[in-house]
């Protein structure tokens, strides 16, 4: 049964689950997420090449096995219906739409706390070990003071928003989502917490409202970048809109 459901998968699906999946596989027990994921560009550990890498890189089981379901769930679909360059494309550019919207809220937020969008490389100078991050403070003895003199939730923050990549293809999973419903409305979902059948038109807008909700809240158990999910489905929604009105001119 596994085998037939590979050899009849659409091939963009089946590659991107063989590279996400040889990710976790290869890598796993090392700390990966640390090249791969994406870090704020004002932190020393930022590197451009992040912005593609972090949508192959996942932040455990339960978070790779809910992306992969529905990228072969839905995705499928959505390849077969658009076929693979367009598929690709669209994968690709709402994972990046996702990042860089992440990135403008992690901007924001740094910018309201220290009036910047970043602390100076020489003075910042963080330290990652296998228990969490330390700062080790070289240069502007003035910075050092100005973070010191913060509240602990505002130094908590700041040394959160530069130490912590974001991992995972999430962001472009909810463009997917996006795009189902726009495309099949009417397709009736059976979900595994709720086992009466919802209509796509309905359900994924309410889970947008609920990541809209849990995102503006920011509650301190939550650690899951809401933002990144809004953002690819921002950019799906975009796109799906723009390919709906050429539809004989995708290139």
């Amino acid at each position: 049964m596994l085998q037939s459901i590979f050899r009849n998968m659409p091939p963009v699906v089946k590659n991107l689950l063989i590279i996400i999946l040889t990710v976790m596989m290869e890598y796993q027990g090392i700390r990966l997420s640390r090249i791969l994921g994406i870090f704020y560009p004002g932190s020393q550990f930022f590197e451009p090449y992040q912005f593609v890498t972090h949508m192959f890189m996942h932040g455990g089981f339960p978070h790779l096995f809910f992306n992969m379901f529905g990228l072969l769930m839905f995705g499928a679909v959505l390849e077969k219906v658009w076929g693979p360059k367009k598929f690709l494309m669209f994968f690709l550019i709402t994972g990046l739409g996702a990042a860089l919207v992440h990135t403008g809220v992690q901007a924001y937020q740094f910018h309201s706390l220290t009036g910047g969008f970043t602390i100076p490389l020489e003075v910042q100078n963080l330290r990652l070990t296998e228990t969490g991050a330390t700062w080790d403070w070289k240069g502007s003895y003035e910075a050092y003071v100005q973070f010191k003199q913060m509240a602990q939730s505002d130094q908590d923050t700041i040394t959160s928003l530069l130490l912590s990549p974001a991992v995972g293809a999430s962001g472009a999973l909810f463009g997917i989502l996006i795009a189902f419903a726009m495309l099949f409305p009417n397709t009736e979902l059976m979900l595994i917490f709720l086992p009466i059948p919802i209509k796509a038109k309905y359900f994924i807008p309410v889970y947008i409202i609920i990541e809209l909700y849990l995102g503006v809240n920011n509650f301190a158990w939550d650690n899951v970048a809401h933002y990144a999910h809004l953002g690819g489905a921002l950019f799906g929604f975009i796109l799906v809109k723009i390919w709906q009105k050429d539809r004989n001119n995708f290139y």
